[in-house]
């Protein structure tokens, strides 16, 4: 019988093929290669950095955080996919994945998962944050009634968001337009 190899879960981290962070209060405090190269940064850059350097906008930033605590709360993870910002100002789509380690504390330490989707998913459009928002929603399969409530929006605000993600998508129904927001290309 061989003796039981030793696990160097640090190697592990270092070498995931996912970007990956511990975080505490949405504070870095480490992160993995794959993410700080999926973000653009130096190894080590993105340790004690705010979750907001990676957001397209401080706004962006807080609504998510409001938008994850109650999920988190009921859940104790949490998923989607949304728009990202690299360190050189680009957007991305990305899958966004975690788990908090105390769920009487959503937000307090967790780990996260960071995975660049933008291959299958390019972001083609100038989107107002806004807009950001709501396609995120959208692929999520959610309704414009969910995703007022969801937002503090009015029904019929999404609605007019709703239109102007299909004018500049050159989408003639929602369906379409959820399609061409995830990368589904007809056939």
């Amino acid at each position: 019988m061989n003796p039981p190899c030793a696990i160097d879960y640090e190697m592990i981290f270092q070498h995931a093929p996912v970007g990956m962070c511990v975080s505490v209060d949405r504070v870095i405090q480490t992160c993995n290669s794959a993410l700080a190269e999926m973000f653009g940064y130096a190894d080590g850059k993105l340790d004690g950095q705010s979750f907001s350097v990676l957001y397209p906008t401080m706004d962006e930033f807080l609504r998510t955080g409001d938008r994850i605590i109650p999920i988190m709360n009921a859940k104790g993870r949490y998923s989607d996919e949304r728009i990202m910002r690299r360190a050189n100002g680009e957007l991305f789509w990305c899958h966004v994945a975690g788990r908090a380690l105390d769920p009487l504390e959503p937000l307090g330490a967790g780990v996260w998962t960071f995975e660049d989707v933008s291959e299958k998913r390019p972001v083609t459009a100038e989107l107002t944050p806004r807009e950001r928002e709501i396609a995120a929603l959208l692929v999520e399969g959610k309704t414009s009634k969910m995703i007022a409530r969801d937002t503090d929006l009015s029904p019929r605000t999404v609605e007019m968001h709703r239109a102007s993600l299909m004018r500049k998508f050159a989408a003639s129904t929602s369906l379409e337009l959820v399609h061409k927001l995830m990368g589904v290309t007809s056939q």
